[in-house]
Parts: structure tokens; C-alpha cells; sequence
């Protein structure tokens, strides 16, 4: 297994996404081709806590599932060997399940693992979990392709 520390900037190389839209705060582990784990810190200060809900702030499950589909993607695209610069879509989530809330101050800690692959296509498990709390877990499947340039 492969140690391999990615932070915030390192992601950006790879994932097109900004903010508000990155989601993925360092890789702390990677083994190419197999699994990868990546943290996610939540804070107060997200934006989609304004109206979800106020007084009550809970992380959306379609972001935790964003998170997880995010930390795949660097998996897929640390292992591609597509040529030029590959992008990676995600085509589908399966048996996604919603443990535990996440609010402010918690800390998600994302663990994707291929489950096969058959090029273009990735299909992973993913769990999210706070602390040793099991808050989300999911099957996604994706497709890594070349890049459209405009």
C-alpha cells in the first residue's frame, strides 16, 4: 500500500472542481488501482448550511455522496492512462444508504474501493464515516474519458 499525501492543492491538479464545488480537503492514502482515502473537514462555514437547515445545520447526503464520488475520482484518474487529460463522470449511484447525520465539526473520512473495472468504466464502493460512525456508504459506478475542450 501506498502512503501517498495529497492536499487541497495536489486535488486541483487532477479534479476540475472549485470552489464551492471541491469537496475533497486531502488524500491521506492511495493505492492505484485499488482503494483510496480521502477527508473531508466540515465546517460551519459551508454553504449549503445558510438552508440546510437553519438552526439545525445538516450536510446534505447528496454532498456526502459528491465527497465519496470525488475521492473515486482521484482514484480513477491516479490510475488512468488515458491519454491527453481524462475526466471522470459519474453515470451512477447504487444501494446508497444514510447512516448518521453530518454537522459542523465533523470530520468524514472517505474510503473508495474499485470493485471492477472494465475501461471506461469504474464501478467502487465508497463509506463515509465520522469518527468510527458509519455515515453514508454507497455504490457508484463512472467513466473516465477524454476531456471535451471548447
Amino acid at each position: 500500500m501506498s502512503e501517498i499525501e495529497m492536499d487541497s492543492l495536489a486535488i486541483q491538479e487532477i479534479l476540475p472542481h472549485r470552489y464551492p464545488f471541491l469537496l475533497v480537503d486531502r488524500i491521506v492514502e492511495l493505492e492505484v488501482g485499488q482503494r483510496i482515502v480521502g477527508i473531508k473537514n466540515v465546517t460551519l462555514n459551508e454553504h449549503f448550511f445558510q438552508g440546510h437547515f437553519p438552526g439545525q445545520p445538516v450536510m446534505p447526503g447528496v454532498l456526502i455522496l459528491e465527497v465519496m464520488a470525488q475521492v473515486g475520482a482521484v482514484l480513477a484518474l491516479k490510475t488512468s492512462q488515458e491519454l491527453g487529460r481524462p475526466v471522470v463522470y459519474l453515470t451512477g449511484i447504487d444501494k446508497a444508504k444514510f447512516r448518521k447525520p453530518v454537522v459542523p465539526g465533523d470530520q468524514i473520512r472517505v474510503e473508495v474501493e474499485v470493485l471492477r473495472r472494465k475501461p471506461p468504466f469504474w464501478k467502487m464502493q465508497g463509506k463515509a464515516l465520522v469518527g468510527s460512525s458509519l455515515a453514508c456508504e454507497a455504490e457508484m459506478t463512472a467513466m473516465v474519458t477524454e476531456a471535451k475542450t471548447a
